[in-house]
């Protein structure tokens, strides 16, 4: 059963598992943790539990909480160093928060905190799914967060839209609501007075994007609706809805879920799980460009032919995750190289048959095959 409303997102059937992300400015302002706010929000989990749901937090705020504690400028975030070290004390708070208001409503708070690499590698982001898998059998509540205090900018999220969608994948979720400033995504910057809220999206297309408005208007967090949209796309890949609501009012899920107010990302049909993987990775070791006529059997179901392609970008090895995309840019797929990049730069625009003599060995059928790659 699929979602196609925003109160589906309280249907037990069609949304067993719900994954709620909170953005630091909702949890935290100048005085500390919104300690009231968070408590009603606490409410509505514990109501969608006893309706039979399944719910994943993804909660902001370690950073935001100990730059207060630490008086640490911008928020903590003048470099990684104040970040990572904000972190480390914030996290303590955070979590602690979170597990007391739980635990009164009868729930146990689990933490679980995560760096991209951790949802990369598809190793550890099994792992990770093991882990979500067993905490929810358990009736845990798992609170998942960016490990900032660990995370270099080489191995972070950057923001915990993405994270949610990641998390989403990685526990087989049904949905997720992304909780924000904003009431959802507006055609244009929502500051015009002829802004119009859209309440549901089908597909992240270039026009949809070109309605992102990129800053976080708090200063706290480190997302915008860039962030957001991004955070759509992996999600709806694998088959999964993506809601955008305001969080900045009281009972902010019932105001999205019985008020219908919000925006709705509908999810593509849904991918096979190593598929889901890798069409929502963020980070990809090289690109491959490919012809007009590669670009239309790709579209088709093929895999991936040296014939077709034109130039070899980046470095990567055999088994590593390459980008797929037109002459002109636009991407189309992503999947895992059966070459490296310097024996692809040997077969560019070679047909198979050529493929021994120029390599010195038996080649194998594709550079990308269908069942390694995933259609953006």
């Amino acid at each position: 059963m699929n979602i196609a409303r925003l109160s589906d997102l309280a249907d037990k059937a069609k949304c067993p598992r719900l994954v709620v992300k909170v953005g630091s400015a909702l949890l935290v302002d100048r005085e500390g943790p919104r300690s009231a706010w968070i408590e009603a929000l606490v409410g509505e989990i514990a109501a969608a539990r006893a309706r039979g749901q399944e719910v994943i937090v993804v909660s902001s705020g370690s950073i935001a909480l100990g730059a207060r504690t630490l008086g640490l400028e911008k928020g903590g975030r003048g470099s990684l160093a104040d970040a990572q070290a904000a972190a480390a004390v914030g996290q303590i708070a955070l979590s602690g928060l979170w597990a007391e208001l739980l635990r009164k409503h009868g729930l146990t708070a689990a933490q679980l905190l995560l760096t991209l690499e951790d949802l990369e590698d598809r190793r550890r982001y099994l792992n990770a799914t093991a882990t979500l898998t067993r905490l929810l059998d358990a009736g845990a509540v798992p609170v998942v967060n960016e490990n900032d205090s660990v995370a270099t900018q080489e191995i972070r999220f950057g923001d915990n839209d993405r994270l949610a969608a990641r998390v989403a994948q990685a526990a087989r979720a049904s949905a997720v609501l992304l909780l924000s400033d904003v009431d959802g995504l507006y055609d244009r910057n929502p500051k015009d007075p002829a802004a119009k809220l859209l309440p549901e999206v089908r597909g992240v297309t270039p026009a949809i994007r070109a309605m992102a408005d990129g800053g976080s208007a708090s200063g706290m967090g480190s997302g915008g609706m860039t962030s957001k949209l991004q955070a759509a796309e992996i999600a709806e890949r694998a088959g999964i809805a993506l809601v955008i609501g305001n969080g900045t009012h009281d009972a902010p899920m019932a105001r999205v879920i019985e008020l219908g107010i919000g925006t709705l990302f509908l999810p593509k049909a849904k991918a096979g799980a190593r598929k889901a993987w890798l069409g929502g990775r963020l980070r990809l070791k090289g690109t491959l460009v490919v012809d007009a006529g590669a670009a239309k059997a790709l579209a088709k179901g093929s895999s991936l032919l040296a014939a077709g392609i034109t130039d070899v970008e980046g470095t990567f090895q055999r088994g590593d995750a390459v980008a797929i995309r037109d002459g002109e840019g636009h991407p189309l797929a992503h999947g895992l190289a059966e070459y490296d990049a310097e024996e692809c730069a040997k077969l560019v625009g070679h047909h198979s048959r050529e493929h021994e003599a120029l390599l010195g060995y038996a080649p194998r059928s594709a550079i990308v095959h269908r069942d390694q790659m995933v259609l953006l």
